[in-house]
């Protein structure tokens, strides 16, 4: 199986032994080659044979699938679209929205895939707040939320899309840097009509990559690596 796009990535970050290593990749990442890549790493923590790993990288545009997608909520494709095996519906990705997959053997943590979840929420919200943006959880509405001062409205700002196999997970997360908001038009993301969608810098926030990139790590060590 290929797993060179995780391979290839370089090393962002070594929190020490027993941790999750952080990987990045600096160029977009095919989607296919991505998810051969996180399949063969989770096989192999499963197998006690590498280390837990989290992984940055953008992708080119497109859409996925998750398990519930309904075929209604694919609007107007304009990029390719790839069915996948975790949760939840039709997700955009794209240049300016960091993804970050997360492989974590939950057998060696706390064996629960809710509170893993939790985690995730709390690591997205936990990041938010490093750049004064208050982030929210909606019950019914999977991902991360904050409230649009120039709409009045709620919009969804980061994705959460987990595949637990053998207490091992992967895929992850996807926040919006500065994404085109255009190309969610094509879908009705997660399921969700009656909502936006915005961004860090649609919020008005002069983010990089690399403030963000820094800021998820952060929130990371605070969430999952607790001493």
């Amino acid at each position: 199986m290929d797993k060179t796009a995780l391979a290839d990535s370089a090393l962002y970050a070594d929190p020490g032994s027993g941790r999750a290593e952080w990987r990045l990749s600096t160029t977009a990442v095919p989607y296919p080659e991505a998810l051969a890549a996180m399949e063969a790493r989770a096989g192999e923590i499963a197998a006690e044979q590498a280390r837990e790993v989290v992984w940055l990288l953008e992708h080119p545009p497109l859409y996925t699938a998750g398990t519930s997608a309904n075929p209604d909520d694919l609007l107007n494709p304009q990029f390719p679209v790839y069915e996948t095996g975790r949760g939840g519906q039709y997700t955009y990705h794209g240049p300016g929205q960091r993804v970050a997959y997360v492989m974590l053997n939950l057998r060696k943590r706390r064996p629960d895939v809710r509170h893993y979840v939790h985690s995730l929420e709390d690591w997205l919200i936990r990041t938010l707040q490093e750049f004064n943006l208050r982030g929210e959880r909606r019950e019914g509405r999977v991902g991360i939320w904050v409230a649009d001062e120039k709409s009045g409205q709620e919009k969804k700002i980061a994705a959460i899309g987990v595949r637990v196999r053998r207490w091992v997970t992967f895929h992850g997360i996807a926040l919006n840097l500065e994404p085109d908001l255009a190309h969610f038009q094509g879908i009705v993301p997660c399921g969700l009509r009656d909502y936006g969608v915005t961004s860090l810098v649609d919020q008005g926030l002069p983010v990089t990559f690399d403030d963000l990139d820094a800021a998820l790590y952060r929130s990371f060590l605070d969430t999952f690596e607790e001493a």
